[in-house]
């Protein structure tokens, strides 16, 4: 029997993922601060910290920023947690580190604050000032500056990118083991399938769910935020449909370290990630399904041993169905 053909990525997908998939070592710290400067205030960089009792994990975070993002190297402007309604000493820990804490409830308090990590993101503009808004989930361990640097670093070199997404490997570790590249399960089990399905020109991100990413203030302010877990994928669907793929990039950081989640709290995500994208199709009127999967594969990534690159391997996503055996007319010969 032939071997069936290798799917493919889409041609724009494929294209935009050899033009704007980057390594942080892309770009010296030299030649950052370089762009920066020549930006003036448009080259101004403000860091967000998302917070929910952290305290284990926020203090670090922020004196790594502090110490070689602001003070070894100004490219960072601005660094603050805004912490929604934590019962531990987030905030005080985060102020000792040096970073300017909000209390969620104290952005637009007209406004009541609804649950969720969007809507944290959402009102952080609102108390920040920097031109380029960078996100930073405060959960990380052993954090590395080249995180921010990496995201950072096309949207002051490169005047038609818009958005830019972290890419790294998510170990899993749990009861002492670790699997190289078992975290994201949220990103393999729902949200890669959706993209690839409904947003296939989407498919490239090899991280479409990471909690860090940057982007200009004059994109992020003209985007809806959905307020719980579906605000990475619903503003990474709305800045395709608002500013193209090709204003979107990706930088490969290396390896992110966090906190995993159990099981039922995945599956809230999951379902809030499934819904935040039906909001998005039935918006655009694409939810009959023969319609709407214009691109039927699923593109998966894994790093390359031998390069260190990630490397897409796409496969088809079939959905044969065979008729109901009660209309089979051989069947109906033996019944």
């Amino acid at each position: 029997m032939p071997a069936e053909p290798t799917p493919e990525l889409l041609p724009e997908t494929a294209s935009w993922l050899r033009r704007r998939s980057w390594n942080a070592a892309d770009r010296p710290v030299r030649t950052l601060l370089a762009a920066k400067r020549a930006l003036g205030p448009a080259g101004t960089v403000s860091v967000v910290l998302p917070a929910l009792d952290e305290q284990a994990t926020v203090g670090e975070i922020v004196r790594v920023i502090r110490r070689e993002l602001m003070e070894r190297l100004p490219l960072v402007d601005e660094l603050v947690v805004v912490d929604s309604g934590s019962a531990d000493a987030t905030a005080e820990v985060a102020a000792e580190a040096g970073a300017t804490v909000v209390h969620r409830d104290a952005i637009l308090p007209r406004l009541p604050a609804a649950p969720g990590k969007g809507e944290v993101l959402w009102r952080s503009l609102l108390v920040t000032r920097g031109e380029i808004v960078c996100f930073v989930d405060a959960d990380l361990r052993e954090f590395d500056p080249t995180l921010v640097s990496g995201i950072i670093g096309p949207l002051l070199t490169e005047p038609d990118i818009q958005l830019v997404k972290a890419m790294y490997d998510r170990p899993l570790e749990t009861d002492g083991a670790v699997v190289p590249a078992g975290g994201g399960r949220v990103t393999e089990l729902v949200a890669r399938p959706l993209l690839n399905l409904h947003w296939p020109e989407l498919a490239g991100f090899v991280q479409p769910l990471g909690g860090e990413y940057a982007a200009r203030r004059s994109l992020l302010e003209r985007l809806p935020f959905p307020t719980g877990y579906g605000v990475e994928l619903g503003l990474l669907v709305d800045a395709l449909e608002t500013a193209g793929l090709d204003a979107l990039a990706q930088v490969d950081v290396g390896v992110r370290h966090h906190r995993h989640q159990d099981g039922q709290a995945l599956g809230r995500m999951a379902a809030t990630i499934y819904r935040t994208a039906l909001e998005r199709l039935d918006r655009a009127h694409r939810l009959k399904a023969s319609a709407d999967l214009l691109h039927p594969r699923l593109t998966q990534f894994t790093r390359d041993p031998r390069t260190r690159a990630f490397t897409a391997h796409t496969h088809p996503v079939t959905a044969t169905e065979r008729p109901p055996m009660h209309t089979v007319p051989e069947y109906a010969t033996r019944h």
